[in-house]
C-alpha cells in the first residue's frame, strides 16, 4: 500500500518502496520576482532567490519526498559536484553526478509575474553532455522505473540513443515516463522528431503547450485523444483548470487544480508528475480508481509546490 503523503512532510522510505532512475538536467534556478513593472536601461526592485532546480532533478526531489527510492543522473560543472550531491541527499535522492570541466553548471533565470506565470532564460550548460549511455544495464536492473524529460533530447546529437534506453528499460521490465518539458523547444527540434525520440514510452506527462506542440491540436480532449493512439497513458496538466487524463483502453479523466494561491509555478508541473508516478509505482494496478487517486494526490502535490518559492520539497520541522 501506497505511504500517505500529506502537508505534514515526506512520505517515509521502505525497502519495499519502488526504485525510479531519473536522468537529465540539474540546474542552479535563479528566482526573480520584481516589485512592480520591469522598467528598461534602469532598476526595478525584486526579490531573487537563487536555489537548485532542474526538471529532471525537481521530479527526483519530488519522487523521494513521495515515498520512492530514487537514484539520479546528471551532470554539473566540476567545481559543483559537492554543492549538487549534497542538495540532493538533503532531498532523499542517491546522486550519480558527472563532472564535466568545460562547461558550466546549467542554469536559468526566472522571472516571476505576478500572478506566479513564469519566464525562463535558458543556458543548458554540463547538461548538454549527459547522455541516455551514461545509465549502464546495472543500474536498470535495480529499478522499476525510469522516468526523464524532453530537456535531455533537444541538444543531444543521437536521438537514437532514446527509443534504445527505452528499449533497454522494457527488456529490463522497467517502465518509462517522459516530461516533454518545454513547447519551444519541441517546436525548435521538431514534432516528429521529438515523438520517434520517445517513441515506447509507457507514460507521458505534458502541460497543455507542450501538447499542442506535439499533436498541433488546440483542447485538451483531442490532444489526449492523439496521443493516447501512441503512449498507453497521457496526463495532461492544464495550470489552473487540472488535468486531463487518457489512457489507450479508453479511460477519460479530468479534475480541477487545486491550488488556491500560488507563489511560484516554478516545478509545479514536476511535482504533479512525481506524486502521480508514485500512486502508480506503489500500487498494484492502473484502472481507475488507482488513476484518479494518482491525479488526486499529484494535483495536491502541485499545490504545495507552487505555495512557496523554489522548484523542489520545502523541508518541513
Amino acid at each position: 500500500m501506497r505511504p500517505a503523503v500529506s502537508d505534514r512532510g515526506a512520505a517515509p522510505v521502505s525497502a519495499g518502496s519502488p526504485r525510479v532512475v531519473v536522468f537529465g538536467d540539474v540546474i542552479d534556478d535563479i528566482i526573480v520576482t520584481p516589485s512592480g513593472d520591469i522598467r528598461p536601461d534602469t532598476d526595478t526592485p525584486a526579490s531573487i532567490v537563487r536555489t537548485a532546480g532542474g526538471s529532471a532533478a525537481n521530479s527526483a526531489a519530488w519522487l523521494a519526498w513521495a515515498g520512492c527510492h530514487v537514484d539520479f543522473v546528471g551532470r554539473v560543472h566540476v567545481t559543483d559536484l559537492e554543492r549538487h550531491r549534497a542538495l540532493l541527499v538533503e532531498a532523499r535522492v542517491s546522486p550519480h553526478l558527472l563532472g564535466e570541466p568545460d562547461l558550466p553548471t546549467g542554469a536559468i533565470v526566472v522571472i516571476v509575474s505576478p500572478d506566479g506565470a513564469r519566464t525562463m532564460l535558458t543556458q543548458r550548460g554540463a547538461n548538454a553532455a549527459l547522455s541516455p549511455r551514461d545509465i549502464g544495464a546495472e543500474r536498470l536492473s535495480r529499478a522499476n522505473h525510469l522516468h526523464f524529460t524532453g530537456y535531455s533530447i533537444f541538444r543531444h546529437a543521437r536521438t537514437s540513443d532514446f527509443p534504445e534506453l527505452i528499449q533497454r528499460a522494457h527488456e529490463a521490465d522497467v517502465t518509462v515516463s517522459v516530461d516533454p518539458g518545454s513547447a519551444g523547444f519541441i517546436e525548435d527540434f521538431g514534432r516528429d522528431r521529438f515523438l520517434d525520440a520517445i517513441d515506447g514510452a509507457d507514460i507521458v506527462v505534458p502541460n497543455l503547450d507542450e501538447g499542442r506542440a506535439l499533436t498541433g491540436l488546440p483542447d485538451p480532449a483531442s490532444i489526449v485523444d492523439s496521443l493516447v493512439d501512441r503512449f498507453p497513458l497521457v496526463a495532461l496538466t492544464l495550470g489552473r483548470e487540472g488535468v486531463a487524463l487518457g489512457t489507450n483502453d479508453g479511460i477519460r479523466l479530468s479534475a480541477p487544480s487545486k491550488a488556491m494561491h500560488a507563489v511560484d509555478t516554478t516545478g509545479a508541473g514536476d511535482a504533479f508528475c512525481a506524486s502521480f508516478l508514485s500512486v502508480l509505482l506503489h500500487g498494484p494496478s492502473r484502472d481507475r480508481d488507482v488513476l484518479a487517486r494518482a491525479v488526486s494526490s499529484g494535483l495536491d502535490t502541485a499545490a504545495r509546490a507552487v505555495a512557496s518559492v523554489g522548484a523542489r520539497p520545502v523541508p518541513t520541522a
